[in-house]
């Protein structure tokens, strides 16, 4: 009986060109990031256009965010079953639906259900990472992944950056505008440039669809409760019925995914000391370094030269250095990669730890000059960089090709709901002591945000160290077994 060929044999005459695949898996990320950010800097156009306040223009953050990280694991168990490409394309075109909602209706209800719709995108990431792994030789994919997972860095801080400039010329319609147009021009890339290779389980498989209906709510209240819980209080009764109520759900959904044979999102992947590990670094590290730069550095940049810490340098200059160290952990995205293939993605992430505690090290030190504190940005950026491109090809050594769409989405959700969670606890810090009659944080603040962050990376660090250091490939002996089975 011949043998069955798997989806990374597939001949190197068959494939696209490995830079195609690359360029068309960079612009389809790039949407969803660009997506998840461009709203930020809008907020502020959208409560005088619809004459509303912070907490109802929030929603149009919050409708993406909630979908998104729903969309990450469900889009990428059902890639992994039907196929990824088929399932990107889907989640971009339901994202160029929401854009078009968002930008023609005209109201703030239209925007929110709009930016629900567009949060679909947010699986774009494991989606494209499966894919990466699926499409190009293995020697090849952890470069590409960390790449990829890199891309989101330029993308986040590109979005703001688009954003600004077209809000200058324009108005807040113009983004939903260019989201939908860059949608498309995603969508029609992936469709008609991409193989229609895949990994399938087999698709007359019995779907899960109670735990699919089970986890998104239960993601959808822990992460309302927690992005609402510096309004409400952490420790307030409304954050908290909320976190409870969505971990209940969540403990629900835990025992009904354990107890079927295909379940929506293979809990069973845990067990492996890899995975397992690997989403407990990445819960400590999201509440700590990789979520901290991103609050502590414009604050530090643009608050005025006569707070207790603060630089006083314009937006512009500001959201340049910010650009510039996104922009830096792009560019250097695949020599993390190819420090994850040539000694192991723990040895990356344990460089990165290790980078990303002398940076902040540096930063606290340096948090009164300008150019000592720019420097430390970007020490904190390579060594955000190699752990954040870390966590993929950890995922990718620890699961079966047929689960790598499931497994990065599982590490996306994990990551999101934890980053939030950072956010809440870094500001918090921040507000634990202020000037009198101010809100502006005294520097014991920002050295309670520092230990907390060291906290986290010596914790994760030493958690890194019980990571199986050996790289072994759980998709090769998959294959061996399948091709086995079909000897028989």
């Amino acid at each position: 009986m011949a043998l069955t060929r798997q989806p990374h044999e597939t001949s190197k005459a068959s494939m696209p060109g490995y830079a195609k695949v690359i360029a068309v898996l960079l612009v389809a990320e790039f949407v969803g990031t660009f997506e998840s950010a461009m709203i930020f800097i809008a907020l502020p156009s959208l409560m005088q256009d619809f004459q509303a306040d912070a907490a109802a223009v929030g929603w149009a953050v919050t409708a993406f965010l909630l979908v998104a990280a729903a969309s990450a694991a469900i889009c990428g168990r059902l890639g992994d079953i039907y196929g990824r490409k088929k399932l990107l394309v889907i989640v971009l075109l339901i994202s160029v639906v929401g854009s078009i909602i968002s930008f023609s209706f005209g109201s703030l209800e239209g925007v929110i259900i709009g930016r629900a719709l567009q949060g679909a995108a947010g699986a774009t990431l494991p989606l494209c990472l499966g894919l990466a792994r699926e499409s190009l030789p293995k020697a090849k994919v952890p470069g590409v992944i960390a790449l990829i997972a890199g891309s989101s860095f330029l993308a986040g801080a590109g979005g703001n950056l688009i954003a600004g400039i077209l809000l200058e010329v324009g108005n807040w319609p113009a983004l939903f505008l260019v989201s939908g147009t860059m949608g498309v021009i995603a969508a029609a890339l992936v469709l008609f440039l991409l193989n229609n290779t895949h990994v399938s389980q087999g698709t007359n498989q019995k779907i899960d669809y109670i735990g699919g209906i089970l986890f998104a709510p239960a993601i959808a209240l822990v992460l309302y409760g927690l992005t609402n819980s510096t309004a409400w209080g952490l420790f307030s009764g409304r954050t908290m019925a909320f976190v409870l109520g969505g971990l209940a759900v969540a403990a629900l959904w835990c025992w009904w995914e354990l107890r079927i044979t295909n379940p929506m999102i293979n809990l069973r992947l845990m067990r492996a000391n890899k995975m397992a590990l690997t989403q407990l670094c990445t819960a400590i590290l999201g509440i700590g370094p990789l979520v901290a730069v991103g609050v502590l550095t414009p604050i530090i940049l643009l608050s005025p030269s006569t707070d207790p810490v603060g630089l006083g340098v314009s937006p512009s200059v500001g959201g340049m250095i910010i650009f510039s160290a996104a922009a830096l952990c792009f560019i250097g995205s695949p020599f993390s990669g190819r420090v994850a293939a040539a000694v192991g993605a723990r040895r990356a992430l344990l460089v990165g730890i290790v980078i990303s505690l002398v940076g902040y090290a540096v930063m606290f030190w340096a948090q009164h000059n300008v150019i000592t504190f720019v420097i430390a940005t970007y020490v904190i950026s390579i060594g955000t960089m190699f752990a954040y491109t870390a966590f993929p090809n950890l995922v990718a050594e620890a699961v079966p090709v047929q689960n790598t769409s499931e497994g990065m989405g599982i590490n996306t959700v994990t990551r999101t709901i934890f980053m939030a969670v950072g956010t809440t606890v870094i500001t918090m810090a921040l507000a634990s002591s202020t000037v009198a009659g101010s809100t502006v944080p005294t520097e014991s603040s920002f050295l309670l945000a520092y230990i907390i962050i060291a906290s986290t990376c010596v914790v994760s660090f030493f958690l890194a160290l019980r990571i199986k250091d050996e790289a072994a490939d759980t998709a090769q002996s998959t294959d061996l077994a399948e091709k086995v089975a079909a000897l028989d």
